[in-house]
Order: structure tokens, then sequence, then C-alpha cells
């Protein structure tokens, strides 16, 4: 597992640039239709040299778990640029892999170069359900790699990505996570400790928070 320090290094971060928004007040809503007490857009560290730094060293720490390693993959698209800073950290080749195969040209859906039995470490920037990341694992797998992990900056912690994973075969770590997240929010004054009371089921079952929420907010 990573270090405890990376794990609070990158909450802080991402808090500190609005990267990871807690509103439990007045909810975001999901494109599934669900409302989110949380907003998490982890690609506004790349504007950040310092803390994309931290990211990356984070990542590398858990990349060391899963030595040795022929290639870094990056889930498109998010994990696309991640993933690259990565692979150019441990000058290892990279590649990325589409949700689909392209419609044209060569149809592609693994774009780069990997070879029958190489050892793949696949990034990701966020995890919620880890359909997006498994269904890039699963591409890798039918070219005949060995997919030996799935590493993500932020984990929601859902019990449904953990089963999903366990299922699947595949490891699953994350530098942080959301319960550092609210630890790290809650000492730095991001959230009230009302608002860490009601934050702290969500991850737990988010479709009950958000049934919850719609129940008691009808007028």
């Amino acid at each position: 597992m990573t270090k405890p320090n990376h794990a609070r290094a990158l909450a802080a971060d991402l808090l500190q640039i609005n990267a990871i928004r807690l509103s439990p007040h007045v909810p975001f809503t999901w494109a599934s239709g669900l409302k989110s007490p949380v907003y998490c857009d982890n690609r506004l560290l790349l504007s950040y040299p310092v803390f994309r730094s931290h990211a990356i060293e984070g990542l590398a720490a858990l990349a060391r778990n899963f030595h040795p390693l022929d290639v870094i993959a990056g889930v498109a698209t998010a994990g696309i640029p991640h993933g690259a800073l990565l692979a150019d950290r441990l000058q290892l080749p990279f590649c990325y892999v589409r949700s689909q195969p392209k419609n044209h040209g060569r149809g592609n859906q693994i774009e780069g170069i990997v070879s029958h039995g190489q050892r793949v470490l696949v990034v990701e920037d966020l995890i919620s359900t880890g359909g997006s990341s498994l269904e890039a694992a699963k591409a890798l797998q039918a070219a005949g790699v060995t997919v030996v992990a799935v590493i993500a900056l932020l984990s929601y912690g859902f019990t449904e990505a953990r089963v999903r994973f366990e299922d699947a075969g595949i490891p699953l770590e994350s530098v942080s996570d959301f319960l550092t997240v609210l630890d790290v929010a809650r000492e730095g004054g991001y959230i009230s400790e009302e608002e860490f009371e009601m934050l702290t089921p969500w991850y737990r079952d988010p479709r009950a928070w958000s049934d919850h929420f719609a129940l008691t907010s009808s007028p």
C-alpha cells in the first residue's frame, strides 16, 4: 500500500485547488441522475506543476508494489496524462486504451505498442464503480498481456468497485481515498462537523444517500 503521507498530501492538494468539492446541502447531479455530495476533477492537477509532481510520486510508490513492469497503460481520457507522466517517471513505454475501438483508420482500441506476455500496469485518475477501468483491462488482456493491477489517484471506496475488481482477479490500489479526503477536509476547515457527518454515509451506499436527499429535500 502507498504510504499514508501520499494519501493525505494528495487529498490536501485536491482540496486546495478545488479539484474536490464537497457540498452535502446542495449536491451535484451525476450523469446517472444520482445526487452526489462530491464533485471530483483530478485533471486540474495538470495545471499545477508542484501538485502534479506530488500525484505522480504517489502513483510511483504504488507502481513499485508491482515491479517488474513492461508498460504503463492509461485509461482514456482522464487516465492518459497521469499515466504518461508516470511512464516518463519510471522510464517505461506507454500506451492508452480507448473506451471503444475507433470506427475509422485501423480501428485501434489500444493506442501504442503492447506485446503478448508483457506485464502492464493500468492507470486511472478516479475510481467510482470501476467499470471503465475494467473494460480497459479486458481489452489489454484480449491483446495477450498480463494486467498486473489498476492504480488510481483517488478511489471513492464503493463496495461495488471492490467486488468487481475481486471478481476480475485484478488488484486495485489508489493513492488516496474518500475517507482520507473527508478527514483532511474536516481538519482543514473545508467542511463543518455537521457536514462531515452528512458525507460519511455516502460512500457506503451512494444510491441510498441520493434517495434520502431527494425525500428530505422535497417541498
